[in-house]
């Protein structure tokens, strides 16, 4: 999803409870608390210091988030690369005590012991590189370690996922994957489409990630996942991040917590518990749905916009405490502990080692 700025209620924020997820959580981490990994959440840079302390204290220890637009194309996708960028590296220096970019792996401890969360960039599309593979060293230099090969449309890479007809990636898109796989920048196959993200896993000669998705045999959606990119994804060592955006899980407003455990059910049945995280793509502030709000999205998505998705959030993850509610909902539903810290952040975390360093 692209990036957007929600109404903050500080009001709304629940109650943090107690117990062996949350214990310590208003001091510096420490490292025998869960590690949580948001393989795909937000951080904007107008989220005030008390919003980000909450975060890190209802459990986030790392998140990779989406720079900038991923709707641009060629120069001005380049351009908005670079502000973008910029403006995350001004705003993590101004809070260091909340925030630190993170380049390796490393870095999730060091934001552990200090209280910090250790903050990854993203590009949700491919299109800043235009056909210039140097562009991949360069923003790489700058500190990006991921990017996906496409959001939604064609592009110099492969297919997205509302494509029309059975393309899928492209010469210069193994090209790209190679360059990638050279530098050490995560291939994100979220936003592809089936036969792209196929291909893409196959032809990686290290293991990628579907940051944020749901999957297609429990709800179908454009952007969901089949079964078989599933299997081939943990296969070759992959992840996928399953998303909190309602409509990818459920056509219920009501109860959908219930189904977004149903997807992460099936991706366990399907992966195995190695390869299955949490990538929710959703901001961490409390959502209010109001008319000038509606207004603003309607402005902002264009086409994209379709009001009877609306609201994406399930009720029960609307803010920043979510990581507590999916830490005991999956313990209530059986997992045993060690499983439910792979979920939580350690598959992630895994991939980012061998990719990353």
């Amino acid at each position: 999803m692209q990036r957007r700025d929600f109404i903050f209620t500080s009001a709304a924020f629940s109650a943090m409870t107690a117990g062996a997820f949350l214990s310590g959580a208003s001091q510096a981490r420490t490292p025998q608390r869960p590690l949580a990994f948001d393989a795909m959440g937000e951080l904007r840079t107008n989220y005030e210091p008390a919003l980000i302390r909450r975060m890190q204290q209802s459990g986030i220890d790392a998140i990779t988030v989406t720079l900038c637009d991923p709707k641009s194309y060629e120069g001005e996708a380049f351009v908005e690369a670079l502000k973008a960028v910029r403006e995350h590296d001004a705003f993590i220096a101004a809070h260091p005590q909340l925030l630190v970019k993170a380049t390796k792996t490393d870095h999730i401890d060091i934001a552990r012991r200090n209280g910090q969360i250790a903050v990854f960039y993203l590009f949700q599309n491919s299109t800043q590189f235009g056909r210039d593979l140097n562009n991949v060293d360069k923003f790489y230099q700058l500190g990006v370690r991921s990017a996906q090969l496409t959001y939604n449309d064609q592009n110099w890479a492969g297919s997205g996922c509302k494509e029309l007809g059975a393309n899928g990636l492209t010469l210069f898109g193994r090209d790209l994957i190679d360059r990638m796989n050279q530098c050490g920048m995560l291939l994100d196959l979220s936003h592809v489409n089936m036969q792209t993200m196929g291909e893409a896993i196959r032809h990686s000669a290290k293991p990628v990630i579907i940051s944020h998705t749901a999957l297609s045999s429990v709800h179908t959606n454009t952007r969901n996942t089949s079964d078989e990119n599933l299997r081939l994804l943990a296969q070759r060592g992959g992840v996928v991040g399953i998303c909190q955006i309602r409509p990818f899980l459920t056509q219920l407003r009501d109860g959908a917590l219930e189904d977004y455990f149903r997807h992460i059910d099936h991706a366990v049945n399907i992966c195995g518990s190695d390869h299955v995280g949490i990538g929710s793509d959703r901001d961490h502030r409390v959502v209010e749905m109001d008319e000038a709000y509606i207004a603003e999205l309607k402005a902002e998505e264009g086409s994209n916009f379709n009001e009877s998705e609306w609201p994406l959030f399930i009720n029960e993850l609307n803010g920043p405490h979510r990581m507590e509610i999916l830490w005991d909902g999956l313990r209530k539903r059986g997992y045993p502990a060690g499983t439910a810290e792979k979920i939580m952040g350690t598959n992630v975390r895994r991939i980012y080692q061998e990719v990353i360093g």
